[in-house]
Formats: structure tokens, C-alpha cells, sequence
């Protein structure tokens, strides 16, 4: 407890000087200039890691539509996480905040909590959410305060709602059946209907979330041999034998397919927008909760690493889950009619992103928002970024299992945070002998680990 207590205390002094508060940092002529916004529309690609789409440099994944959306975007390519992973990241997204630091983020949204929604609702916006992610709103989670509309998209295989995935998995005959497709279909009916108000539109895909089962056809662009099957992360460090290898690399492929599904809805919401006459008043983000790993760092296999549970004891434990690139890393994209497309290389964080939507309509960013407004570097690439982002699961290992969301956690080991700089990564852990520091310039794969350096300097 004390261990515990004492890092989360020091994380929220260490964050208050860079996460200073924001508050609006252009003007009107400013906003004029941004092509009129009167709507955003902020997609969410669940566990999508940004080294797999193609406007990231990766020339063999199929991601022609992101790719022509970051064309037209600021794309930021040392974007971070903040609180990890599916529902703490998106409390962090709501509030501008780093929550990990006062709310365990698998609890319900805590109703004090000035959020984005609420903000945004109340200056007149139709605030509507079209959600797979499985979590917002089962055993009293919250996460539709706020919205006007909300629409839930069920069936997502998680252990609260186990019965319906089945039936409602058992029922797919066409790619149009598929979770993705649904969430994006759902918003573009909504669209459909409302198109012509100022609207806040939240999309929330799970894909490509385990488990990874897009249509045979797209996992037969990465794994010609596909037989229709459905893969699922070990979650454990697995030992490189031609069997795991030859898993791993069909679960990476199945991964794949489901990013380029992902794109090619995304493509056809783009299409409904246009049609729309809605691109020159729409601002758009695409970002990500977090990554995963596909046999990287030894063989770890999924984002978390499971442990035993010991006799007796029923949920999920967890064991040592370090934060490496892979998973700590996001892709976020900002379309903004009348900013010049580019690309900006400073440190930006997931808090950052409800401060930024709030500057680029025009409204005041509330002071407890600790995130920035990255406006300013859309508009000059040459603003400096921040000095540093903290990603961190907002867990504990006071000894109290954790009951949240109908399911209980527990943890093996302490939860390690993961702290960037422009050029080291510190993997830092409060287990002797467990934390790494990389150099990110001459390292960029963490494979060489330079804690030595660490503690010559200190």
C-alpha cells in the first residue's frame, strides 16, 4: 500500500508542472481562418498500434483510406498514451485529465467529473455516441453522460456479456455484420438524419481488438492460407518454437485484416461526409486507446501478460505488464478545414486531445483540463511539444482485488509506468532490479536496455 500510495503521489507532482492548465489559445479571426468548424467527429480505433498503418511508413499494411486522410491531416507522430488501457484511456479522453492519478479508470465515471460530452451538450451541440466498446455503460460505468444520443452496439466477446456474443457472432453472414462495419454504419444512419446541425460525433470501434476474425478476404491479404479461424493473444510470454512462432504470425496477419477493415468503413463515412457537403465544417480525429505486442520483447503476445491464479480464487490476474513502445505509442490524425496538412514531431499526450477539440470550436478550455491544445502546432509545427508523457495503468497492489465492471482483477506484480522523452524511454518499476531506460534515437526498438546510464547520472 505504501509502495503504491507513495508512486501515484509522485507521479501527480512530477506531471503538474508540464500539465499545466489550459484555456482557449486562439481567437476568432483564428477560428475563421480554421474553415468555420462547427462539428468534430473523433474516431476511435480500439488497440491499434500507429507503426501498422501505412501514412506511418508501413508499406505492406492496406490503409489506403487513413493514408489519404493523413494527406489532408496533421499527423502527429510522437503521439502517447496516457492512462492504459481500454476505459482509463477513455476517461482521460473525456476530461483533458490524467486520471490514473485520483480514479481507478475501470470504475464508473465519477458524476463530478467535468467532462467533454457535458461541454459540449451544453453549448448547444447534439452530442451523439456510436459505440462496440464494451464497457461504457454495463453495471453502472457512465460513459454515455453526456451524450444527447447514444447509440450501444453489442456483442463484443468480454466475460460480462458472453451469452449474447455468441448469438449475435453466431448470426454473421455478410462483412456488413461485423462489429466495425455496424458502429460505422449506425453513425452514417445518424448522420443521415441529422447532418444539417452542429453536431459532436463520437465513434468507438473495439476492432482491432482481439478477437481477431475480420472476413476470410482480409485476412487472406496478409495469410493467403486463412481457413476462417479465429485467433486470440495468449497473453503470456511465449517460447519461440516454430508452433508459437507460426501462431503468433497468423494472429499478426488476422491483426491486419482487421486494421484494413477498420479503413474501409472509415473510407465510407468519409464518402457519406463529402456527400454531405460536410468535409469544409467537420474537423476529424482518428487516434487509438494503445497497441499490442506481436512477439516483440521476447515474445510477449497480446498487451497484457497473465499470471497464475492461485487455487481458490476466480477472475484474472495479472502478471508484470511493462509499457513498451509498441503498446504506449498511438496514431492520431486531425483533419481541420483550412489548416495546412503536415506532420508534427514534438511529444503530445491522449489529455491533450478534449483541450484541442474545445480550441478548434472556439470555447474555452476549463482550468482542471491538464491537457493542451494542440491548435497551436497544427497551425505552426515549430511549437515545442511537451518535455515529457507519463502511460501508466492506474492499478494498485494494495492487496484488494479489484471488482470492476463485473470482473475481478488482481495483480502478481506492481504495475510499472513508462515515462518519454524526446530521446529515452524509462520503464520505470518500484520491483528492484525490474526497471529499463532506453535510448529512443539510437534504440528505437528497446532491445538494448541502459539502465547503467541511469544511475551513473543520478
Amino acid at each position: 500500500m505504501e509502495k503504491t500510495t507513495f508512486l501515484l503521489m509522485a507521479m501527480a507532482l512530477v506531471c503538474a508542472p508540464v500539465m499545466a492548465a489550459g484555456t482557449a489559445l486562439t481567437d476568432d479571426a483564428a477560428i475563421e481562418e480554421s474553415g468555420r468548424i462547427t462539428n468534430v467527429i473523433w474516431v476511435i480505433s480500439d488497440t491499434l498500434r500507429r507503426d501498422h498503418l501505412g501514412c506511418y511508413g508501413n508499406e505492406e499494411s492496406r490503409t489506403p483510406v487513413l493514408d489519404a486522410l493523413a494527406a489532408k491531416s496533421m499527423r502527429f507522430d510522437r503521439h502517447y498514451i496516457a492512462s492504459f488501457p481500454t476505459m482509463p484511456s477513455r476517461a482521460d479522453f473525456y476530461t483533458g485529465r490524467w486520471t490514473g492519478t485520483f480514479f481507478r479508470g475501470w470504475a464508473p465515471l465519477p458524476k463530478d467529473l467535468i467532462i467533454l460530452p457535458e461541454i459540449l451538450k451544453d453549448k448547444g451541440l447534439h452530442t451523439v455516441a456510436v459505440v462496440d466498446t464494451p464497457f461504457f455503460i454495463r453495471n453502472g460505468m457512465n460513459y454515455d453522460r453526456g451524450f444527447f444520443s447514444f447509440y450501444d452496439i453489442s456483442g463484443q466477446p468480454v466475460p460480462a456479456s458472453t451469452g449474447e456474443s455468441v448469438d449475435i457472432r453466431g448470426a454473421w453472414r455478410t462483412e456488413a455484420d461485423h462489429f466495425a462495419p455496424r458502429t460505422f454504419t449506425k453513425a452514417m444512419e445518424w448522420l443521415e438524419n441529422h447532418y444539417e446541425e452542429d453536431f459532436f460525433l463520437w465513434i468507438d470501434a473495439w476492432d482491432p481488438h482481439e478477437p481477431w476474425d475480420p472476413p476470410d478476404y482480409y485476412a487472406k491479404l496478409y495469410w493467403p492460407e486463412n481457413g476462417g479461424e479465429v485467433v486470440m493473444p495468449s497473453r503470456a510470454e511465449y517460447k519461440p518454437t516454430d508452433s508459437a512462432e507460426d501462431k503468433v504470425e497468423k494472429a499478426h496477419a488476422f491483426y491486419r485484416g482487421e486494421v484494413t477493415m477498420v479503413d474501409t468503413w472509415l473510407g465510407h463515412l468519409l464518402t457519406r461526409l463529402k456527400n454531405m457537403g460536410l468535409m469544409e465544417k467537420t474537423a476529424i480525429l482518428f487516434t487509438s486507446d494503445h497497441g499490442t505486442y506481436h512477439g516483440e520483447h521476447g515474445g510477449r503476445f497480446g498487451k497484457h501478460t497473465m499470471a497464475k491464479l492461485p487455487e481458490g480464487m476466480t477472475g484474472f490476474r495479472f502478471g508484470y505488464c511493462p509499457l513498451y513502445e509498441e503498446v504506449v505509442t498511438a496514431p492520431l490524425l486531425i483533419y481541420a478545414p483550412g489548416i495546412a496538412p503536415g506532420a508534427y514531431s514534438g511529444l503530445t499526450s491522449a489529455i491533450d486531445l478534449a483541450p484541442t477539440v474545445l480550441d478548434i470550436l472556439g470555447h474555452d478550455i476549463p482550468s482542471i483540463m491538464e491537457g493542451r491544445s494542440l491548435l497551436p502546432a497544427m497551425k505552426d509545427p515549430s511549437v515545442a511539444g511537451r518535455e515529457y508523457v507519463i502511460s501508466a495503468a492506474p492499478f494498485t497492489t494494495d492487496g484488494r482485488p479489484l471488482n470492476e465492471n463485473g470482473v475481478t482483477y488482481y495483480l502478481s506484480e506492481d504495475s510499472s509506468v513508462t515515462v518519454t522523452t524526446d530521446e529515452w524511454s524509462l520503464i520505470y518499476s518500484l520491483e528492484p532490479g525490474v526497471s529499463e531506460l532506453f535510448n529512443l534515437s539510437s534504440d528505437p526498438k528497446q532491445e538494448k536496455a541502459r539502465i547503467s546510464h541511469l544511475e551513473e547520472s543520478s
